[in-house]
């Protein structure tokens, strides 16, 4: 019993550690995708070296970033062999069909243009190559898309039919597991989420670049000033309208829940007896044995109405919802009891650091309403020093202080650590479920994989993805600091006019600015 109680913790330590590590570099990807096809395509429609040189910058970050998820998401394919070859057997028939469509369809998409976008620069017409970006943006949404898709089905199987021959689940209506509402609404809290990393990700690094130019005006560019304030002002904006809707697609997901999955909800806020109406918990300290709280602070009527939109609706506790899931699958009440420890704080973490970013936008777009801020100007005398203006003839006001800039900064992880206390608490809350209803933890981990290769296999995959976030992270602080490069020059306006025999074909030095 001890050991297949270490054998199922070893193998979800492992998958949970590998699987929030790649979700760092997912949302990242498909936000910068589409925000880089949308600079390219303000360059080309108004060919402003501004937006030229913000692709280029944001488009080099969005590659290194791109590159680590790539890596990290194969061993995910992997992850399901290695540990949960029951959970394979079990549900592969449905679980693969969406999976294969991610493979075959989204991954094409983004590979294949990827590859006409970063070696199409100038071989390409404008629109054409711009429109390559459009399309890897297409494919990092579609490879959401399915594989939410999957782990919705997941979270509430429907459309499959199990076999009384195999006792394995079979795909009865792939429409079914691909636009069921659990599916639509995680595909929009993920994307909006998604959205706000990216735009927060870009305040973070245009406010860091800004910030020097404050301090030393004297060696500021102004090209790379006029790059930072346009991606400032855009990372701002799609903080406030992507933040706005995270939180709405999460009240969305939120009532979803409340109907499938009550016992994550009533995890969620500590909700031990159901109660009418049922208060929102803002801090709570429980016994579980006990099955109560000891320590409560809480807003009357705010959960039932995040569950129902009524303020008098009742909302189903732990204690009731464990007694009614042990009376329909069998076994004792307090083992379908997830980690209360973790799913409540895990939900209130995902909340307090995605709302900060909103926040965090919200104050930026109001202190740098005015267009000119940041605006380079010239001292005219023996020597032209820039001198950082926020309007003409102001000197930088006190919104803009120090501490607005190193906010800013810091707003840039806010998502990220948001994005990864949501999945944890996502998959935690589900627990003891692997496929809810259908088929636990416990019996999907594979049978034949002793506990020393598991623990052999979660030290190796936890040094190599330690070495992988340092060459990450070293790669974007050392692209980051450098800021754009505001020398080169943007392509022709038609490169297929060039002759055959153009020098520009000629073999020149490889470097990563592609």
């Amino acid at each position: 019993m001890e050991l297949a109680i270490a054998h199922e913790t070893i193998a979800r330590w492992q998958f949970g550690i590998t699987t929030v590590y790649h979700f760092l570099f997912v949302p990242l990807t498909i936000s910068l995708a589409a925000i880089v096809a949308g600079l390219e395509t303000a360059w080309v429609r108004t060919n402003k070296e501004k937006y030229f040189h913000a692709t280029k910058f944001w488009g080099k970050l969005f590659l290194i970033n791109i590159a680590m998820g790539v890596v990290t998401g194969i061993v995910q394919e992997f992850q399901f062999g290695m540990n949960w070859s029951d959970y394979s057997r079990f549900v592969g028939d449905v679980f693969g069909a969406p999976l294969a469509m991610e493979a075959l369809i989204a991954f094409f998409f983004e590979s294949t243009f990827i590859g006409l976008w970063i070696f199409g620069w100038d071989k390409l017409p404008k629109k054409i190559h711009c429109a390559c970006m459009w399309m890897v943006a297409l494919g990092t949404v579609l490879s959401a898309y399915f594989i939410l898709a999957a782990n919705s089905w997941m979270q509430h199987p429907v459309g499959y039919s199990i076999d009384p021959a195999t006792g394995k689940a079979q795909l009865t209506d792939i429409a079914k597991v691909l636009f069921q509402n659990t599916t639509l609404t995680v595909v929009a809290h993920t994307l909006t989420a998604a959205f706000l990393t990216g735009a927060a990700f870009m305040v973070g690094i245009a406010s860091f670049h800004l910030w020097k130019a404050k301090r030393k005006p004297e060696n500021a560019d102004p090209k790379k000033t006029a790059v930072m304030r346009t991606s400032l002002r855009l990372g701002l904006v799609l903080a406030v309208v992507f933040g706005a809707g995270t939180a709405l697609s999460g009240d969305s997901l939120a009532k979803v829940m409340f109907e499938q999955q009550p016992m994550k909800m009533a995890a969620a806020e500590a909700l031990w007896d159901t109660q009418s109406p049922a208060p929102f918990s803002i801090f709570a300290v429980g016994d579980v044995s006990k099955g109560h709280n000891s320590v409560e602070l809480e807003i009357p009527g705010i959960l039932s109405f995040l569950a129902h939109s009524d303020f008098n609706s009742s909302v189903p506790g732990i204690n009731d919802t464990a007694a009614a899931e042990a009376a329909k699958y069998g076994g004792d009440p307090k083992d379908y009891i997830p980690s209360i420890f973790v799913t409540y704080w895990g939900f209130r973490l995902m909340i307090g650091f995605g709302m900060t970013s909103f926040v965090a936008g919200l104050i930026g777009l109001w202190t740098t309403r005015r267009k000119k801020f940041l605006r380079p100007e010239f001292r005219t005398g023996e020597t032209e020093v820039p001198r950082l203006m926020l309007t003409p003839g102001r000197e930088m006001g006190p919104f803009l202080t120090k501490w607005s800039w190193r906010i800013g900064i810091l707003t840039m992880g806010f998502p990220l650590i948001a994005n990864s206390f949501g999945w944890i608490f996502t998959e935690m809350g589900r627990q003891p479920w692997a496929v809810f209803g259908l088929m636990t933890t416990a019996s999907a981990v594979s049978p034949n994989v002793s506990v020393g290769t598991q623990i052999g296999a979660l030290t190796t995959f936890t040094l190599l993805y330690a070495i992988l976030a340092v060459v990450e992270v070293r790669l974007l602080v050392k692209y980051a600091k450098a800021g754009p490069v505001v020398t080169e020059q943007p392509p022709a306006k038609d490169p297929t006019l060039r002759g055959p025999s153009s020098d520009d074909d000629a073999d020149k030095p490889l470097a990563f600015a592609y």
